[in-house]
């Protein structure tokens, strides 16, 4: 059959029509949006370089959901909050706040940003473990899970069907059949393998689950790009959990690829079990529709076992303020002796960059760790480049040698630390829901320095002369990299 539009529909003509689309996207689009401008020129890049391709690619990655209120409180839940921030927030302003450590007070003003500009409660009540080992860590928390009398609710970036996974989901599935309530709330990317089919005998128990961003159709999910990054866990108004250790083998050291896995994580009780359980019941209504309040964990009576100062502070690609990042950036500029950073993945935009160059430069000692082994090979490159760069301030930078390295944690001055899920990336900044306890605590930061410490014996340096010696592909693989920084 002779059909001539097909024939003169040529494969020029079908290039000619991609790259209108790409100019079209590009013009109407990206400039419209308001990117900064290496993440504009990155799309560009991909656009023109991979015509097609680079369309797919944009509107699966580049959806701008910070127009869009995910989380809403209701009438009285900001009621509550606010009476209660703006009652402290001025008591800190005044210098009339009591705090339980003279310590907590040299760091105001980073207390009061993160109560201003992250809406975040101090308090200061509170008892911190740190769990540095996999094992240990998932073992303390089937310990507590076991002991659970009323509730338990957990949310995770990554729960794999595997050992680690099936051995807390039978755990969770027996508690839920003893009548204990288990909220159970997973990424719908990072925990993918966790099917409905999986999780049926936890339902079947009573237990609830729900995933964050699902795909609307089997195997396509717009969304991908923008994660729930959080590792969080409440118990009973008693205990809490969060950090980077997820739900998985490798994480128990029982994947050989990556050998000892060194994360960091807290177990924490307290009054920051409040705001731990708040971050999770406004992710939950979200993800499950279930339409429970957090006006009952700022009611709920919570031990006071110790007398450490902590702010919970979340991030997400749902709004355009940066919380985490804009903290770590006040904790770098106010840093007089030394700051400490571990990060599997170091790809900072340029007010980090910047802060810890000025801070180098300034003498503060500064010294950042990563890993010796990549699990994202573009992310890897652009943290050896970015590290590189800091070599010329005197910045000193280690790689750890014992397995993978996923702690992401700041120290500084061994007064004020931070831990949780957000790495020292744009991703963090930007596109992953995230959620850091900072604390203002000498004793806690110190073990945290002296944990560093301690790793650096399992590290080499990663000195000026020895960055220089590095091939023509590694140099390669960088600034293919350091050109995609921005969206990786």
């Amino acid at each position: 059959m002779h059909i001539p539009f097909i024939e003169e529909f040529s494969i020029e003509s079908l290039l000619v029509l991609v790259y209108v689309i790409d100019i079209l996207i590009a013009v109407t689009v990206v400039f419209l949006e308001h990117k900064n401008p290496s993440a504009t020129l990155a799309w560009i890049m991909i656009l023109f370089l991979l015509p097609g391709v680079g369309i797919v690619l944009y509107f699966l990655l580049s959806q701008n959901i910070a127009k869009k209120k995910l989380f809403r409180l209701t009438q009285r839940e900001k009621e509550i909050v606010e009476e209660l921030l703006y009652n402290q927030t001025e008591l800190v302003k005044r210098d009339q706040f009591r705090y339980l450590k003279a310590d907590t007070a040299a760091w105001k003003d980073l207390i009061l940003l993160n109560q201003n500009y992250s809406k975040a409660l101090l308090t200061q009540n509170n008892s911190i473990t740190m769990l540095t080992d996999g094992n240990h860590m998932f073992e303390s928390l089937i310990a507590d899970i076991e002991a659970a009398k009323t509730y338990i609710n957990l949310e995770f970036f990554i729960v794999k069907n595997d050992v680690a996974g099936q051995r807390l989901l039978n755990v969770l599935t027996k508690k839920a059949r003893e009548g204990v309530t288990v909220r159970f709330l997973m990424d719908a990317m990072g925990s993918r393998f966790m099917t409905h089919k999986v999780m049926a005998p936890f339902k079947e128990a009573g237990g609830r689950y729900a995933f964050f961003f699902p795909p609307r159709f089997r195997g396509i999910n717009l969304k991908f790009n923008y994660r729930n990054h959080r590792k969080i866990v409440i118990i009973d108004d008693k205990i809490g959990y969060l950090g980077g250790y997820n739900i998985a083998r490798e994480y128990l050291d029982k994947k050989r690829k990556f050998g000892h896995w060194r994360d960091t994580h807290l177990r924490v009780e307290g009054n920051s079990i409040r705001n731990i359980s708040a971050r999770f019941v406004q992710d939950w209504r979200f993800a499950s529709h279930e339409q429970i309040s957090i006006e009952a964990a700022y009611a709920a009576e919570v031990p006071a076992p110790g007398d450490t100062a902590v702010q919970i502070v979340s991030s997400g690609p749902d709004s355009l303020r940066q919380e985490i990042k804009h903290a770590y950036l006040r904790m770098i500029t106010g840093a007089q002796k030394n700051i400490y950073i571990q990060s599997p993945y170091f790809v900072p935009d340029n007010t980090i960059f910047d802060a810890l160059q000025n801070a180098a430069l300034s003498g503060v000692d500064v010294r950042i760790m990563i890993p010796c082994m990549p699990d994202h090979m573009f992310v890897y490159w652009a943290t050896y480049y970015y590290c590189g760069l800091l070599l010329r301030s005197g910045v000193k930078v280690y790689i750890y040698d014992n397995g993978f390295l996923h702690a992401k944690t700041i120290a500084v001055d061994g007064a004020v630390c931070s831990v949780g899920s957000a790495n020292f990336d744009i991703r963090s900044y930007r596109l992953n829901f995230e959620t850091n306890a900072f604390i203002f605590d000498e004793d806690e930061t110190y073990k945290l320095e002296a944990i560093f410490e301690e790793d650096m014996a399992e590290s080499h340096e990663l000195t000026r002369s020895l960055y220089a010696q590095r091939s023509l592909w590694i140099k390669f693989k960088e600034g293919i990299a350091k050109l995609l920084s921005d969206l990786l």
